[in-house]
């Protein structure tokens, strides 16, 4: 039988909450024999990153931070069992950069973690899985990885 996810997009802002969802979706990714893609959001400059109002995520500026930080977050897939790892980058926000990602790879599957979700800004302004889900086209797990 086909595997009902060929491509697995997560999300990694590397924090250990994110890392948390990496190790789920590399074991999803393994068991289904599926792509793993790593993505992360950055900031071009100060200025775009102090106009996020949620902090329910690390800020990450410019792209070569954001390709260490993958680098990292690849090896821990890697070690949690994926064999196919991949990782992306994408200028703006988390959801815009996820979304991006997802879209890119017609992904079959979202992974995010679930911090921000139950925090008052949260709450308010919204929070990275929230907006994930509503506005993602594929199937979207949030893994609990914050209390």
């Amino acid at each position: 039988m086909a595997s009902p996810y060929n491509t697995i997009v997560v999300g990694s802002d590397g924090s250990k909450s994110s890392y948390l969802a990496i190790e789920r979706a590399a074991k999803i990714a393994a068991a289904f024999g599926s792509t793993l893609v790593i993505g992360t959001a950055y900031y071009t400059s100060e200025e775009e990153a102090s106009k996020t109002l949620r902090q329910d995520s690390v800020t990450i500026l410019g792209d070569e931070q954001a390709r260490n930080n993958l680098e990292a977050a690849a090896e821990h897939a890697r070690a949690a069992g994926a064999t196919d790892v991949q990782t992306a980058t994408r200028p703006g926000t988390p959801v815009e950069a996820l979304m991006a990602i997802v879209n890119d790879n017609n992904a079959d599957l979202l992974i995010v973690g679930n911090r921000g979700i139950n925090s008052l800004t949260g709450r308010l302004l919204g929070s990275v899985p929230a907006d994930v889900a509503r506005q993602s086209d594929c199937d979207v797990m949030i893994v609990h990885t914050v209390n």
